[in-house]
């Protein structure tokens, strides 16, 4: 092998051509050969022609509609709405409906048995004279005047009474606060007098159609609430000077007027626990959605339980209070009654 020295006696050099060849790598679009093998073409556009792509096939494929766009766009949102939607719908006709049978309820009535009753009683009585002596609150016992207008279910519950084929009416029993029932047994003996009045067979369980339980928690049919004499006048109306008792439909109360509760009526000629019979069940009567009041209709005979006995057991005495009513100036008078279906 030949040699050749460098200047000054250095070490001996190998020529170019003594070297063994090397690799020199690929060759680009040019001609030219990179020096880095492994490198990637850096101009692949420029690269060799290809051979060109063949035309892909047509799919049968439908295009998305335009509620498959919204579904895909809104996910679970797109069934929201609509869904929200219909049921504003429903509420609102529900709304209107329900105003509707409201404002008629007066005519709608169901019957069963011997009773017809009202889905929803009457308003109050307003039409009177501005006197009546047979409705005048006798002399008696201490009462409350004016109470807290706030009400206190009294505890206790009861077993279904009666047959209630076509309805059971549920029932709480309240009192105003501010009213003091020790003069007359408190507030167990109030409550107690109302549920054995209830669970009569005398009363209107007589009907097989009808039954009542007293629950103290929930929503009631009804609420028997011994009531402060001007609670009573706002909640009844007062628009002649005689003291009563009512239904108020809208408030889903049975107003009993305390003063009535000690004191009876001049008219009512039976004894004070016989009246309180009489109060319960004619006002219980409205709250089953009994309409009228009723006439004396044999002269000497009981009086029907939804003849207005407080303010007199003459046909006469209560055609004064409303002359177009139902109730005729015949002269027929009949005897006090405390029962829907007294024993004959």
């Amino acid at each position: 092998m030949r040699e050749s020295r460098g200047p000054q006696g250095s070490s001996p050099v190998p020529s170019a051509s003594s070297q063994p060849r090397r690799n020199t790598g690929q060759t680009d679009s040019a001609g030219r050969r990179s020096h880095q093998p492994l490198r990637a073409v850096w101009d692949p556009v420029g690269g060799p022609a290809r051979p060109p792509r063949r035309p892909r096939p047509e799919r049968n494929v439908r295009k998305q509609s335009r509620l498959g766009r919204f579904v895909a766009a809104y996910g679970w949102r797109a069934y929201a709405v609509p869904v929200l939607a219909l049921v504003t719908v429903i509420v609102l006709w529900d709304a209107v409906r329900t105003a509707g049978v409201t404002e008629g309820s007066e005519e709608t009535t169901a019957t069963g048995g011997d009773t017809e009753f009202l889905v929803e009683a009457p308003q109050p009585d307003s039409t009177s004279p501005e006197t009546l002596e047979s409705g005048a609150l006798p002399e008696g016992g201490p009462f409350t005047e004016v109470g807290g207008r706030e009400w206190r279910v009294l505890p206790g519950t009861t077993e279904q009474v009666g047959a209630g084929q076509s309805r059971v009416f549920t029932y709480t029993v309240e009192l105003e606060e501010g009213i003091d029932t020790t003069g007359y047994g408190g507030d167990t003996a109030f409550a107690t007098m109302v549920d054995r009045v209830l669970a009569d067979p005398r009363s209107w369980i007589g009907d097989p159609a009808l039954a009542f339980r007293r629950i103290d928690t929930g929503q009631p049919d009804f609420r028997i609430s011994l009531t402060s004499q001007m609670t009573v006048r706002e909640g009844c109306g007062y628009d002649i000077p005689l003291e009563g008792s009512c239904f108020n439909p809208s408030k889903g109360r049975v107003f009993l007027n305390e003063a009535r509760w000690v004191r009876g009526a001049v008219a009512f000629e039976g004894d004070i626990g016989s009246y309180r019979q009489y109060l319960v069940n004619h006002e219980v009567g409205h709250a089953i959605g009994l309409a009228r009041h009723d006439a004396c209709t044999t002269d000497g005979g009981l009086a029907p339980i939804m003849m207005q006995q407080s303010f007199g057991t003459a046909n006469d005495d209560i055609a004064r209070l409303d002359p177009d009513g139902p109730v005729p100036a015949d002269g027929l008078r009949c005897r006090f009654n405390p029962w829907p279906y007294p024993r004959a």
